[in-house]
């Protein structure tokens, strides 16, 4: 997905800058980039390819000649950036986060003008910061600019831009991730994640609403733009790649997680399908607190029967290629024989979308002598790719399991059903679970609903984008 973190201030920010990106490091996994500002020397720029590689490795020698009391950086799943960009507006820095559905249309439309060039990557893609860079130049300011590419992008985009004089911050247009300001003795930072820059000394100080556009300086915060009133926040900043330590809108990710086992196990004991097992673990790592959740209201022990072994392949920089992927995956699995030989174990991860790597986890468990394997997601059936951000995103919706074992069960006809397939009570959800299992190797599977997860999010449904489930936008 990427994230990005920038701070302005009294003193140098090149360290900040430094350990504010690197903390932003599991939400993406291919490019990492710092652009520092200092008035004698200017703007200040490193881009590495982090794919199999911390960022921190790789910045640690650039970050000995930076220097600055102004700097972005970001960890980025697709394009290198930041960019250094001079135009009309000035000289700046921008780095963005998330997907531009009508990128070609938007290419196509500036070409049309004539005299106009983007460079391309190898691939001929063009890099989507690059073309955000490009609207905002469209425009006889930076606020107009950035306006004009939230209404122009499909998708979402949140920008941040680095200019002589501090740090503009745009967020999308719905606010699907969220942007906060820090506040310390000598200046503030812009974070995705409260978590990163409460360790750097900043305590909470703003957040910005949807499509908001304000100018960060060592002194504070100027809105240049204005809030909407209509937001859509991911909610699987809660369920999945939030950091457990951060808060988003006032609730905790952590928190959520806990609540959201204690929701699905109440659920599951009322309607009778919580199984009888002796343990109940949690999909490392992000399936950990929703399992300790669903433990502690059930009344089962909790156990941690594999171990993941992470310092040589943490997600931070987790290969492209699928199938490497499902190897390390395979490796990264470190069985605790005594807590698996002969027992009857529920696994919560949490949520399923491409189903990949569980069949290979059923099978490690039951060679390493399990009894019984049942698992639970804690999230919905994953129905829709994500048109937002870089999350269950593929070439087309039938690499989703959900949508695959639909197609086997019923051909087309299928998905005009996708709310009953959702739907554990329907005849089709119960076709669905026991296709899977049959699939996978479970002896039993089941979904959060809709309504637990919302409830363990706690904020208004309005809020939240549950698009990936529902296909409502």
């Amino acid at each position: 997905m990427g994230g990005f973190f920038g701070a302005v201030s009294k003193r140098d920010v090149v360290l900040d800058t430094f350990f504010g990106v690197d903390y932003h490091s599991h939400l993406g996994t291919k490019f990492g980039g710092m652009t520092i500002y200092d008035p004698e020397k200017g703007f200040q720029r490193q881009i590495h390819n982090i794919t199999n590689t911390p960022f921190r490795t790789k910045f640690e020698s650039d970050i000995a000649t930076m220097q600055g009391t102004s700097g972005i950086g970001c960890i980025s799943d697709d394009d290198p950036q930041p960019l250094l960009v001079r135009s009309h507006l000035g000289l700046f820095a921008i780095t963005t986060v998330g997907i531009i559905r009508n990128a070609e249309e938007l290419i196509s439309r500036y070409f049309s003008q004539h005299n106009n060039q983007f460079l391309a990557m190898g691939s001929g893609k063009v890099n989507s910061t690059e073309l955000i860079a490009a609207l905002i130049n469209r425009k006889d300011s930076l606020v107009e600019g950035l306006r004009n590419a939230q209404e122009l992008i499909e998708g979402s985009a949140t920008i941040m831009l680095l200019t002589k004089d501090g740090i503009i911050v745009a967020r999308d247009k719905l606010g699907r991730l969220p942007v906060l300001i820090g506040k310390g003795e000598d200046g503030c930072c812009v974070s995705f994640e409260s978590f990163v820059y409460q360790k750097l000394g900043y305590e909470d100080f703003y957040e910005l609403g949807p499509q908001e556009i304000v100018k960060v300086t060592c002194e504070g915060v100027e809105v240049l733009s204005p809030a909407a009133q209509k937001m859509r926040l991911c909610a699987f900043l809660w369920t999945y790649y939030g950091y457990p330590n951060s808060n988003y809108e006032g609730k905790n990710v952590e928190v959520m997680r806990y609540n959201n086992g204690r929701i699905m196990a109440r659920n599951a004991m009322a309607d009778g399908t919580a199984p009888d097992v002796d343990y109940v673990a949690g999909v490392p790592d992000s399936g950990l607190p929703h399992g300790i959740g669903y433990a502690n209201e059930s009344g089962k022990d909790f156990a941690r029967p594999f171990i993941k072994y992470t310092p040589t392949w943490s997600r931070s920089f987790m290969p492209t290629n699928q199938k490497i992927r499902n190897q390390v995956a395979k490796m990264k699995q470190i069985p605790v024989p005594e807590l698996i030989k002969d027992k009857k174990l529920l696994l919560i991860d949490d949520s399923i979308v491409r189903g990949t790597q569980l069949r290979e986890t059923v099978d490690f468990l039951y060679k390493s002598g399990a009894k019984e394997v049942h698992m639970r997601s804690a999230c919905p059936p994953i129905m829709y790719s994500c048109k937002y951000l870089n999350f269950s995103r593929g070439n087309s919706d039938m690499e989703l399991l959900a949508r695959r074992v639909v197609q086997d069960l019923e051909g087309d006809e299928g998905h005009k059903h996708l709310d009953e397939y959702s739907d554990a009570k329907t005849k089709r959800g119960q076709c669905m679970l026991r296709r899977i299992c049959e699939e996978m190797g479970f002896d039993s599977l089941g979904f959060q609903s809709i309504d637990g997860l919302l409830e363990a999010i706690g904020l208004d449904k309005d809020k939240i984008c549950t698009y990936c489930w529902t296909g409502k936008e």
